[in-house]
């Protein structure tokens, strides 16, 4: 009995495992940059699509709700529409993807919550676009468990930041540390936690 039960237990396993292989590769597939798409359609339509196809939601300047559905993208002249928020909640975005943010110059607010995919990389990658150095001032990051505060501290390159929301974060081992040295870089910084 203990015999088969091993058997069916291992079966599982790799039943799991091969699903988890599947979607870590569908998730890589939707993350790919088409630099073609970009040149056709412009750098925030692009990034819109990047954004809805991994599972987040985008705000246009000039709208109040929030666009999630990938068909129902507005349409319209090359450059109308300039995001303005990113809500990258629950969304499978990951590093590979991070090209589609290189030609925005309007976001605003960025949100990464639960986002299994968001690690030190990205944030680095983020705070190192000069066009969001200029244009970000509000994010949160939370229940991300690949973001330590090595990836924290590189926010300090996001000089108009005014509010970091930081909550659910395992990877951060210094919290005081990590504070003391973002508010130093950025007085104006206001760093709401949840860490415990």
């Amino acid at each position: 009995m203990g015999l088969l039960s091993r058997a069916v237990q291992s079966a599982a396993r790799q039943r799991e495992a091969s699903r988890r292989r599947f979607w870590g590769w569908l998730n890589a597939v939707f993350n790919a940059v088409d630099n073609e798409r970009i040149k056709a359609v412009g750098p925030d339509r692009a990034a819109a699509e990047w954004l809805l196809r991994c599972g987040a939601k985008v705000r246009f300047e000039g709208f109040d709700r929030w666009h999630h559905d990938y068909n129902g993208l507005p349409t319209g002249s090359l450059g109308r529409y300039k995001i303005q928020a990113i809500d990258a909640t629950e969304s499978c975005i990951m590093n590979r993807g991070f090209d589609y943010l290189d030609g925005l110059k309007f976001v605003e607010e960025i949100k990464f919550n639960k986002c299994v995919y968001i690690e030190d990389v990205c944030m680095e990658r983020l705070s190192s676009m000069e066009n969001l150095q200029a244009s970000l001032y509000m994010m949160e990051v939370v229940s991300c468990g690949n973001v330590t505060d090595k990836g924290i501290l590189t926010l300090h390159k996001l000089r108009n930041l005014e509010y970091l929301f930081l909550s659910d974060l395992p990877g951060i081992k210094d919290r005081q540390m990590t504070v003391d040295r973002l508010q130093r870089a950025l007085p104006r910084l206001d760093i709401a936690l949840d860490l415990d």
